[in-house]
């Protein structure tokens, strides 16, 4: 975007997408056009589709500044949630920041089970759910915001993510039904009130050791390591948590957990050796991968 201060040349919406687009696809950015478009639409504050209706408005020179800033630090790969401070989930807003993952739509997939399951398979008259590695408290907020009959507890172990889940549920109004804990999965769950749940869901960390140096710039350089990294095989956080589940799950209540693409099988054999669960299925994303596993306490 150099302007010619002499000339003090005029940059049209329409031509400040067509550049900052073909920046981003030089500089390998993931889904580069529709970044352009979320930047703009930041710095003009407006819905992306108002972009299009003024095609022609030219952006003051502050806004232009403000754009260049943000375009320098996606075109490093820093992920436009993060330059935002904001991500969509579920049809929420939620702030993010480098201390929480940033939510992904395969984890809505999660959530979707999550909400079946308190509207159709359990005749709880409240359903108690536990959050595990809640981060931005996507899952919570989003479960809550659907189903009023929960009653929700989420606990993580970085204070920093608890800071930013405990902002998005004061924004949406869930502080009465949404309980914050920091803990490492289960070891501080006497500070909540409930200590046996109808529902458990955790979205845990699954990346392998070898994984994590094959990811993507703007996730490896970027996001929270521990909120990424599940030890050597990315197996180590699901493998705990069903270890340690049983005494909290109440009997008949389910347990849903996220993972990889490629790790559905190995976690329901995990599932299947505890002894304490049956019933245990994987359920398919949008693009037939095995992305969330789902079992009953007998």
């Amino acid at each position: 975007m150099a302007e010619k201060t002499q000339q003090k040349a005029q940059w049209t919406i329409k031509q400040l997408l067509e550049w900052t687009t073909e920046h981003f696809s030089q500089a390998d950015v993931e889904q580069a056009r529709l970044c352009a478009e979320l930047l703009l639409a930041e710095v003009l504050g407006c819905q992306r589709i108002d972009l299009y209706i003024k095609f022609d408005h030219c952006p003051d020179e502050e806004q232009r500044g403000r754009l260049r800033e943000y375009v320098k630090r996606c075109a490093a790969h820093e992920p436009v949630a993060y330059v935002l401070g904001k991500a969509h989930f579920f049809s929420l807003e939620l702030k993010v920041s480098p201390a929480v993952l940033i939510p992904r739509s395969e984890t809505e997939v999660l959530v979707t089970q999550a909400i079946d399951y308190c509207r159709h398979e359990t005749n709880r008259p409240t359903v108690a759910v536990l959050d595990l590695c809640t981060g931005s408290g996507c899952i919570a907020i989003a479960l809550a915001a659907h189903v009023v009959e929960t009653e929700i507890v989420a606990l993580d172990r970085s204070a920093a993510a608890l800071e930013i889940a405990r902002h998005n549920i004061e924004n949406h109004a869930l502080a009465a039904r949404i309980t914050l804990v920091h803990s490492d999965l289960f070891d501080n769950i006497n500070q909540a009130n409930k200590v046996v749940f109808d529902l458990i869901v955790a979205n845990p960390p699954y990346i392998s050791a070898a994984g994590y140096e094959n990811l993507p710039a703007n996730v490896r350089d970027y996001e929270p390591p521990e909120a990424l990294l599940g030890g050597a095989d990315g197996l180590e956080v699901h493998q705990r948590i069903i270890d340690r589940a049983h005494p909290y799950l109440a009997d008949g209540g389910a347990l849903m957990l996220e993972t990889a693409y490629n790790q559905a099988e190995q976690i329901v054999a995990l599932c299947a050796a505890s002894g304490y669960l049956k019933e245990i299925t994987a359920v398919r994303d949008s693009l037939g991968h095995k992305r969330v596993v789902k079992a009953l306490k007998k």
